[in-house]
């Protein structure tokens, strides 16, 4: 990232002013003041791989201010010292005090009532002390997630920018850090616009501001930057895959352990990568079993350090095949929405969702619309649950637009180098509810190929419609993708289940498919009469008689109903939603548990109980995958 706006430490309103030629009034006819901070853009080649390294937390209190205008960027706010009023030679617009401040992480809907719906640009400000510690050591500043664009300014100077509201991104601040006190600026813009990835036409809240954890990195000269360990497809549980990247193209070893199973793994690097593939019969991980392995790679005076399950996830023609096992996947749908805290979230918070799915009898979360936080596939890998990550290509995406082709493509990427070596992430989810044009088709297309060149171990999916000319499952975008997505209402918004009877009578598929939603608000404690809307009693019984349709589709191989909980979004206008989705089977509260929570919950024991779940011997893997696929071909297909 060569590009910067550089700028003089320290000058300010005044120096500018003084300056031969200088116009006060330029500002207020510039519309072009954000495109200089685009050519600082980081993305997916940037990240570096985390694992075990220790971040230096910037959270907590910060300097807070709205702009509505952009006048941060139109004036040039970060190249004013702070300096008190009474010491000013010419007014600012912006004094960069502590007259008002915020958490970070947080989301400022939530700070302050009259924060609520606003959207568009905020200023955080704060002083940090920095010393090296080691000679040549590099520091990244290290943001977990900013909704939506982000501008990143170090002791005056811009240091880089990135765009797309829910993947971490890193900025290296090289020679603009030094020693001691060290002022750093952060602007965040949420807001919606039409080529952006999501759109402005949304069905969640559109939270702003820094929502997740912020910190340094410091890492050597010469550090590894990526770094992968998983079986390899096909391998029935016998071979395991290494790869990793260096921060330069140079020659060299990695070494590698993996606890239990390889103690010493040379992998030859050239130019920067390598790769290397090791016999190993490692116990699989599974829900019924999640097993990690303690895994590390050394470069230099680099190491890096994960916990790892082995697993293989595959379909053979209309089944989903855990490990060489059939699984019906038996899920629910989540949101990172709180009424206290908004999108920003915690353990304590992603555990509680994880024990209501566990309650639920669940084995598998879509994660929805959005890359969640990263604790959320972690703790997965830990709970033994399965989960479908995706990006927010949602609904009217501007599809013939490149631009937004490469926004969407690198939000994508950096969640899969976020969580590649996650087992519990079985699928990933390259769009939602996006009508069947030839745009659509080669933008998603190319990001199911984007997913298999960056990792062939997972399956590709999107949640798609009905072809209603047709009234089939139907979608072109199928041939590009492993498992088909359905979102369907009958019940709801189509209030008879008989469209989902002929629906499944029309359609003739070759590969699995999993109901991706489904469901019916209900208001927590009113129980309403058999058939009345908004009555938890018509959402309990719509479950019911949905999956005894589905029990009679034998290509429908999950279930997913819309939503765990209720959640904020101002679409939803009603005496009775009042700006909240009601389909969870739990209140917003997060405590409330609807009717058609036990329902579900005892089906789907019903369901676990009909199948064996996925087992951990890599020899019963092996055995099951040659039944699946006696000419030796691998099963996972697509």
């Amino acid at each position: 990232m060569d590009a910067r706006v550089e700028s003089s430490r320290g000058s300010g309103p005044a120096e500018r002013a003084s300056a031969p030629g200088h116009d006060p009034y330029h500002h207020l006819h510039d519309e072009a003041y954000a495109a200089p901070f685009a050519a600082g853009r980081v993305g997916w080649r940037d990240m570096l791989a985390m694992a075990g390294r220790r971040a230096e937390s910037l959270d907590g209190v910060w300097n807070f201010v709205l702009d509505l205008h952009d006048e941060g960027l139109r004036q040039r706010w970060y190249e004013d010292a702070p300096a008190p009023i009474a010491g000013w030679t010419a007014p600012r617009d912006h004094d960069d005090g502590d007259w008002q401040t915020t958490t970070v992480p947080s989301c400022w809907n939530v700070a302050r009532p009259e924060w609520t719906y606003f959207e568009g640009g905020a200023w955080y400000t704060r002083s940090f002390g920095h010393e090296p510690r080691l000679p040549g050591e590099r520091t990244f500043l290290r943001i977990g997630a900013a909704n939506y664009e982000a501008r990143v300014f170090l002791n005056g100077v811009f240091v880089g920018a990135h765009r797309g509201g829910s993947t971490p991104f890193f900025i290296e601040l090289g020679g603009h850090l030094v020693r001691g006190a060290n002022r750093l600026q952060i602007q965040v813009d949420n807001r919606r616009r039409p080529e952006r990835v999501p759109m402005n036409h949304t069905d969640w809240f559109n939270y702003g501001g820094l929502y997740r954890e912020v910190g340094l990195v410091r890492v050597p000269g010469i550090f590894i930057r990526d770094f992968g360990v998983a079986l390899v497809p096909g391998s029935h549980g016998r071979r395991i895959a290494i790869d990793v990247a260096l921060s330069a193209p140079i020659d060299g070893v990695v070494e590698v352990a993996i606890g239990g199973l390889a103690e010493a793994i040379a992998v030859p690097v050239a130019a920067g990568a390598g790769r290397v593939e090791i016999t190993a019969a490692p116990e699989l991980w599974s829900p019924a079993n999640p097993r990690l392995y303690e895994v590390e790679a050394r470069f230099g005076d680099d190491r890096l350090h994960d916990r790892v399950g082995f697993r293989e996830i595959s379909v053979a023609g209309q089944r989903i095949l855990l490990n060489g096992e059939d699984i019906f996947l038996r899920g629910v749908c989540v949101h990172e929405d709180d009424v206290a805290t908004g999108k920003a979230t915690s353990e304590a918070d992603i555990r509680r969702r994880f024990a209501d799915a566990k309650a639920l009898n669940a084995n598998f979360l879509r994660l929805s619309h959005y890359p969640h936080h990263e604790l959320a596939a972690k703790i997965a890998d830990e709970e033994g649950l399965l989960l479908w990550q995706e990006v927010p290509v949602y609904w009217a995406i501007d599809f013939a637009n490149p631009d937004t082709f490469a926004d969407a493509d690198n939000q994508l990427r950096e969640m899969i180098r976020r969580d590649r070596n996650r087992a519990s992430v079985i699928i990933w989810g390259v769009g939602n509810e996006n009508a069947d044009t030839d745009e659509r088709l080669a933008f998603m297309s190319g990001l199911a190929a984007s997913c298999r060149e960056m990792d062939p171990t997972r399956l590709v999916s999107a949640a798609c419609l009905i072809n209603r000319e047709h009234f089939r499952i139907e979608d072109r975008l199928s041939e590009a993708l492993d498992i088909i997505g359905l979102n369907e209402y009958f019940g709801w918004y189509e209030p008879s289940l008989d469209g989902l009877k002929q629906l499944f009578a029309n359609s003739d598929l070759d590969k699995p498919l999993i109901i991706t939603e489904t469901g019916a608000d209900a208001v927590a404690g009113h129980a309403g009469a058999p058939g009345e809307l908004f009555g938890e009693t018509h959402q309990s019984e719509l479950f019911g008689k949905q999956l005894d349709l589905v029990a009679d589709a034998p290509y429908v191989r999950g279930f997913c109903p819309w939503i765990l909980y209720d959640f904020r979004t101002e679409r939803r206008q009603t005496a009775l939603q009042r700006g909240y989705n009601l389909k969870g089977l739990i209140a917003a509260d997060k405590a409330t548990r609807k009717k058609a929570f036990a329902t579900l919950s005892e089906r789907y024991s019903e369901l676990a109980q009909q199948q064996k779940p996925a087992g951990a011997s890599p020899a019963k893997a092996d055995q099951n995958a040659c039944k699946a696929a006696p000419d030796g071909h691998d099963p996972r297909g697509g």
